[in-house]
């Protein structure tokens, strides 16, 4: 059977880890303490309040998406609020009436 290379060198530091290692390695579950583990299990979006917004496709001219863009994250969320407050200020019309 071939010797396994350690994974650190005379001075401690830690070599590349090679596909070959991974079987070795065991999974965090079984040498980690449950309290640690806790700490970091996925915790998921939670449950939604509503479908509240549907995706769509929408072309947009290039200085309305630079502008957008340019407040940085979360621009999709501030072009949605510009467009509800449009809809707010301007009624539509009644059916067959457009």
């Amino acid at each position: 059977m071939k010797k396994r290379s350690a994974l650190t060198d005379p001075e401690g530091e830690v070599r590349e880890i090679t596909k070959e290692d991974m079987p070795h390695f065991k999974p965090a579950s079984e040498v980690l303490p449950s309290a640690f583990l806790k700490q970091f299990k996925p915790r998921g979006r939670g449950p939604k309040k509503a479908p509240t917004k549907e995706a769509t496709t929408i072309r947009l001219s290039k200085s309305v998406l630079q502008t957008f863009r340019a407040m940085g994250p979360r621009w999709q969320t501030k072009l949605n609020s510009v467009l509800e407050e449009w809809v707010r200020e301007h009624p539509s019309p009644p059916k067959g009436k457009v």
